[in-house]
């Protein structure tokens, strides 16, 4: 919704019809063929844009930008996104000024944005020249299902960690109910931090520290790249990233007391 609003927005001044597509979530031909079949003076795709996606947009001479990609993108490829590396930094940076040391992280997939934010975790430990220790680093995916099955984990062990950092705030409300079933309170016993800022987070219980992702404000620039390249202008850059910024609420405070 965050992501149509932005749309929308820039879509409703520039007085331009937008219309929603399934392409590129399911690699579905026949809704490629829709979207290109109606000629649209540009498109912008979420997360994901095959190469034969791109070939076929560009045989109809219709532009395109790809906002927050999952991968790297191709060079030339149009592209908006956040500095994920930098909110990474920022959560971690929050948890170790609050005198955490045993800090873990849920990370996710192999994507481009899971990567960078793991990345910014470990260059904020390495800067304050704590050990980067890769057991407390997991691998799950984006869900709250995973992130209680990780943390349910790493909280059973006798060093468990002071403090979780999640690749998203659907993983940091998984690791909300594994606190609860391991009788830990949050933040008394266990500090945790998630990505995103999606509404949900100012209402749980404590509130969730977390990167706030500007998805919205992405939604507006992206379109109005794709716009300015639907109107054949010139660009000054293919690809832009906007700023990342930790949101500290109620989840965090120092560690407990040995």
């Amino acid at each position: 919704m965050e992501i149509l609003r932005g749309v929308e927005e820039v879509a409703s001044r520039n007085r331009i019809g937008v219309m929603v597509s399934k392409f590129g979530l399911h690699d579905s031909k026949a809704a490629m063929d829709e979207t290109a079949g109606r000629h649209p003076q540009c498109v912008l795709s979420v997360s994901w844009l095959s190469e034969a996606e791109r070939d076929r947009l560009a045989a109809d001479s219709i532009p395109y930008v790809v906002f927050d990609p999952i991968d790297d993108v191709a060079d030339g490829v149009p592209y908006v996104s956040a500095t994920h590396f930098r909110g990474g930094q920022s959560a971690a940076r929050h948890l170790i000024g609050l005198g955490h040391r045993r800090i873990a992280m849920i990370s996710g997939p192999d994507h481009a944005f899971c990567l960078a934010r793991m990345a910014g975790y470990r260059s904020a430990l390495e800067a304050a020249g704590l050990p980067v220790d890769p057991k407390l680093i997991v691998r799950m995916q984006l869900t709250r299902e995973d992130g209680h099955a990780a943390a349910a984990e790493l909280l059973t062990r006798p060093d468990r960690p002071t403090a979780i950092f999640t690749a998203n705030d659907l993983q940091a409300l998984g690791v909300y109910q594994a606190a609860r079933e391991a009788g830990l309170r949050i933040p008394e016993d266990l500090s945790v931090v998630g990505y995103d800022d999606v509404p949900v987070t100012a209402w749980v219980d404590p509130p969730l520290t977390t990167v706030h992702q500007p998805l919205t404000e992405m939604a507006a620039a992206a379109t109005e790249l794709a716009l300015t390249l639907g109107r054949g202008e010139k660009i000054p850059q293919l690809g832009l990233e906007i700023a990342t910024h930790l949101v500290v609420r109620e989840s965090t405070a120092p560690p407990p007391q040995d």
